[in-house]
């Protein structure tokens, strides 16, 4: 891999931790009505969504401008940062909750990813 192929990994990458953060701080929002619609002030993961549909999008995005074995990148990133910045925060404060949204945000966000990686790495074109 020359370096001039490196680029779009690096920035899969950057692209990655991004999105784990923002997911990690919009995880505790509920359907209140201040940000999203009043629907009797449930808690609602919309950050589980997000990952579920963007983790696999960079898998198959590393698997394609770089090689296929290297196609881990993004999903390993996403899930150091949403560990480390879950647990270890600003200030050393828990920024990943402590309930089943954390759960689902983790799962939501890896497990896609890892099916998509799987299927890359198992030499499944498409």
């Amino acid at each position: 891999m020359t370096t001039r192929s490196a680029w779009p990994l690096v920035l899969l990458g950057v692209d990655a931790a991004l999105l784990a953060v923002l997911e990690l701080f919009f995880l505790p929002l509920r359907l209140d009505g201040v940000i999203l619609p009043r629907l009797g002030d449930i808690p609602f993961p919309v950050s589980a969504v997000v990952a579920a549909v963007t983790t696999p999008l960079l898998v198959i995005a590393a698997a394609k401008l770089a090689k296929p074995s290297l196609s881990f990148v993004p999903l390993l990133v996403w899930v150091v940062v949403t560990l480390f910045v879950g647990l270890a925060g600003p200030g050393g404060d828990f920024v990943l909750i402590q309930d089943w949204r954390a759960l689902v945000l983790v799962a939501a966000g890896a497990l896609p990813g890892a099916f998509v990686l799987g299927g890359k790495l198992g030499g499944k074109r498409g």
